[in-house]
């Protein structure tokens, strides 16, 4: 055993190196056994001696033999191999350890101890990372707790929790310091945040929703530490950057470190004791905070106070609405008219949001507004009330629209298949960015008779009547109507005075006819001439200007603070366009947060590299940016967007700098990492890699760079992938895959693929891999034999990367792009989940674990055992001989 423990190497079949695997087994075994039977004799006094030199010998050869990594990695192959015989490997140390406590001799007892931690390190010998500790900011965490407060409250948590598992990990930042970073970029956000709504959703993500995601966190195993440890440890930093603290108490006008740390404290994630102390040390570092007068600080009330108690309302609120609407309707408009008020219907929404209850909000609102339907043997008295609960739950539910994303109303499609009448409306007719209308379809031009008595009752009476009114039905007409009055004023068959007593009596009584008439007006402005827009535009400031009459039902004024709000949405696009200007009453509502953000005349590449320098120079991503970048990936497109910024990217010459900008990139990518992987490993990396021109842009930094990118992206596409995880934000974009993934990558082996052509164009062994008959041994990868779906786009992209860098590592020619897959598999060793299987690493081919070995970097038996997949027999073979021929 001399001879050879620490030279063993196997240049035979795979069979022969899986036998030497076996054989390493089978010799840890007999030495445990010996050194066990020896340790028992070493208690008799007579053998004490001898039993102790036999002893001696036994550990001697068993620390050789397991000195070696690659013996342990040889070892760690068995293991999978043959089950039973590690059992009893494992019977056998339990045994030793039984008998080692009795041992006198401490020099003999440390060297087993030794041996015995060795073996126990065997199955884990993958799992083991260092924690990067030299930095102390994480601009990826900062910019995806940044994308996620600003574009995607409603968003379920999970999908957050596992997006910030994932960058925690490839990233190896260590607990405390990332939780620290998920609090400062929230104080970031309370600070910057527009005044008005998003201030208020600001507030609910960060005192409701981040406390949730953190309870998640804290499930995640985390090695010995306690994670309620690491939250103190967290804040201890926090209460270290005091004017970032005292910049968001000013803003916020109260203590809000001290708030969170109470609401930390409820969650579990900080002991009593802890929160006391914490609490107590920044109430002294208040003392000396800069102060805004007393009277500027009288009349602002404290947000996330106000967040705080709208929270508990909610569920209350969404109790009262569960109760039957036919029994006390009056009730119910009281519980209604108090949620208008001020900017209570905003506290309540966000802290809904927040909280994920806002899509159950939706569906009693519009469960609320198909009950008013009900019309039958209605008297005067409850007629106003019936009008009222119609109008406030219809400008409820646009405002929530608006405010939160249209998806949040929608249903999973109900079973009676009756589709309610504001998803209806809200669909078909109700004008949303990037949705343009036709101002003719079908959905705008009712029954006619409807029409006609709608225009009569507008024209001829002296206010809107309300029993037994329709209220549904003569929204679905008013657009036609509308039609026909602009006709009729058009021809000077109306007067501007009928014009206006039409107006009048359209908005007079339900706010919700005059929002469904300008949704109307806004598609029908489109698409007239500029000569011929005045008397819309003109219909539509009338229709936005409130009444001033006595005779309004119930909470007019509260209404009608909402209906400009929610008019203002509505034609901002169009007024922009036409270069007109209506003034919407000052509602105290806040004008469109993050709208109309790109400069004019300047060509959006310019803007978008303006931009990300900034972002770069500032090492941080603001929510403004976010905003930029989101409305540049609308207007550019997936592709163009992708490859300006990788350009970007490859253009960086500092190393600092190249890696910050792979931090900031793939938190920017995170606003459609599925769409923008996809093109980023199917289209940009393929052309970088086959065209030999654009080699010498992959060199180190910005080639590493692009590497550390690619992996980043692969792996949280691939993961979320697999959890059928779409953000609502991402199912929302209109879909522009620039190729069929399908037609771009055949499957069928007999056809080369345009990868494989791109390939043989410039080497001339490449001939072999795209002929027909090239046998499926050479791309035979664990993926195939897992049965990975192939049908699908990112599956693909992935198998068709490995193919190319298998193609690469085995060419005759190297250069910088042989240099870029060895970076690229590197990283992929570096973030791999150990013992995951189902990683991106299944789609390399088998034939390209014997390449890797030659790169000195990946010569190492821990790398094999990572990338290779050992639940499979033929993982388990590949690895064996690989790491027998090192």
């Amino acid at each position: 055993m001399d001879m050879f423990c620490d030279r063993l190497s196997c240049h035979g079949k795979a069979e022969e190196c899986i036998g030497l695997c076996r054989a390493l087994m089978s010799a840890l075994n007999w030495l445990l056994r010996c050194a066990a039977f020896y340790t028992e004799k070493v208690k008799e006094t007579l053998e004490q001696a001898a039993a102790e030199s036999q002893l001696k010998m036994c550990l001697e050869r068993l620390e050789k033999m397991l000195g070696s990594t690659k013996n342990r990695a040889l070892i760690h192959i068995a293991k999978l191999e043959e089950t039973s015989s590690w059992s009893t490997v494992e019977q056998s140390l339990i045994k030793l350890g039984e008998n080692l406590n009795s041992l006198s001799n401490s020099p003999l007892r440390s060297q087993a101890d030794d041996c015995v931690s060795l073996i126990k390190s065997i199955p884990t010998m993958l799992s083991v990372h260092s924690e990067q500790l030299n930095k102390t900011g994480f601009p990826t965490v900062h910019a995806v707790v940044l994308l996620e407060g600003t574009m995607n409250l409603t968003g379920e948590t999970q999908p957050l929790v596992e997006q910030l598992m994932m960058v925690k990990r490839m990233q190896r930042i260590p607990s405390p310091l990332f939780v620290l970073e998920i609090w400062k970029a929230c104080f970031v956000g309370l600070i910057e945040s527009p005044e008005g709504t998003e201030e208020l959703k600001w507030t609910a993500f960060t005192f409701l929703k981040i406390p949730q995601v953190l309870v998640k966190l804290k499930k995640y195993p985390q090695g010995e530490k306690d994670f309620t440890e690491d939250v103190n440890c967290a804040f201890e930093f926090l209460l270290k950057l005091t004017p970032l603290l005292d910049k968001a108490d000013q803003r916020c006008n109260c203590d809000c470190t001290s708030l969170l740390l109470q609401e930390c404290s409820k969650q579990g994630l900080l002991s009593e004791a802890n929160m006391t102390n914490l609490v107590a040390k920044r109430t002294a570092d208040r003392e000396h905070a800069p102060r805004l007068k007393s009277a500027e600080n009288a009349n602002i009330q404290p947000n996330p106070g106000l967040i705080l108690r709208a929270e508990p309302t909610v569920t209350n609120i969404l109790k009262t609405m569960d109760a039957d609407h036919s029994k006390s309707p009056e009730g119910l408009l009281g519980v209604l008219g108090h949620m208008l008020s001020g900017k209570s219907l905003d506290l309540l929404l966000a802290a809904a949001a927040a909280t994920g209850k806002l899509k159950s909000f939706a569906r009693k609102f519009i469960k609320l507004n198909e009950f008013t339907k009900h019309i039958t043997g209605e008297g005067s008295k409850s007629a106003p009330v019936r009008a009222l609960l119609f109008d406030i739950s219809f400008l409820m539910l646009c405002h929530v629209a608006q405010t939160y994303g249209s998806e949040v109303i929608l249903s999973e499609l109900s079973p009676a298949g009756e589709v309610p009448f504001f998803e209806t409306w809200m669909l078909t007719c109700m004008p949303e960015e990037g949705k343009i209308l036709n101002p003719d379809h079908p959905c705008f031009r009712p029954d006619s008779t409807k029409v006609e008595s709608l225009v009569a009752l507008l024209n001829n009476s002296s206010e809107m009547k309300l029993v037994q009114m329709k209220w549904h039905e003569a929204c679905l007409s008013i657009s036609a109507a509308i039609l026909e009055i602009l006709n009729a004023w058009e021809n000077s068959v109306l007067t501007f005075e009928s014009i206006q007593k039409i107006t009048d009596n359209i908005k007079g009584k339900v706010c919700s006819m005059a929002v469904c008439a300008v949704a109307w007006l806004v598609a029908h402005v489109r698409m007239l001439g500029l000569d011929e827009r005045e008397k819309s535009l003109q219909m539509i400031r009338q229709l936005a200007t409130p009444l001033h009459g006595e005779n309004t039902l119930q909470f007019y004024n509260e209404r009608v603070v909402i209906m400009s709000s929610i008019l203002e949405h509505m034609c901002a696009d169009v007024l922009q366009q036409t270069a007109t200007q209506i003034k919407f009453p000052s509602t105290g509502m806040d004008t469109i947060p993050y709208w109309n953000l790109l400069p004019p005349k300047k060509p959006i590449k310019e803007v978008l590299t303006t931009v990300f320098t900034k972002v770069l120079e500032k090492g941080w991503v603001d929510s403004r940016s976010i905003h930029i970048f989101d409305t540049l990936l609308h207007m550019g497109g997936v592709y163009w967007f992708c490859n300006n910024l990788v350009k970007e990217l490859l253009k960086e010459t500092r190393k600092e700098h190249t890696l910050r900008a792979v931090e900031l990139l793939y938190a920017i990518f995170c606003l459609d990492m599925q769409q923008l992987t996809l093109t980023l490993l199917g289209h940009i990396l393929p052309n970088l890699l086959t065209d030999s021109s654009k080699w010498h842009t992959l060199m180190d930094p910005p080639g590493k760079a692009l590497a550390k990118l690619s992996v980043w992206c692969a792996l949280s596409s691939y993961s979320s992938h697999n959890k059928g995880q779409a953000s609502a934000r991402q199912k929302k974009r209109h879909r522009e895959d620039i190729e069929d993934y399908t037609s771009l990558f055949p499957l069928d082996d007999t056809q080369p693929s345009k990868l494989m052509r791109l390939l043989s164009s410039n080497e001339e062994d490449a001939n072999i891999l795209s002929s027909p008959n090239r046998s499926m041994s050479s791309s035979l990868s664990a993926s195939q034999l897992h049965t990975v779906s192939m049908r699908d786009p990112l599956n693909r992209v992935l198998a068709n990367l490995f193919l190319l860098i298998s193609s690469i590592l085995g060419a005759k020619t190297a250069g910088t792009h042989t240099q870029f897959v060895q970076w690229f598999m590197e990283e992929c060793v570096d973030c791999l989940e150990q013992g995951s299987r189902g990683s991106i690493l299944q789609f390399m081919p088998f034939t390209m674990v014997s390449e890797l070995v030659k790169v000195s970097t990946m010569s190492s038996p821990k790398i094999v055992l990572a990338i290779t997949d050992l639940s499979l027999p033929l993982g388990r073979r590949v690895a064996a001989k690989a790491i027998a021929a090192l």
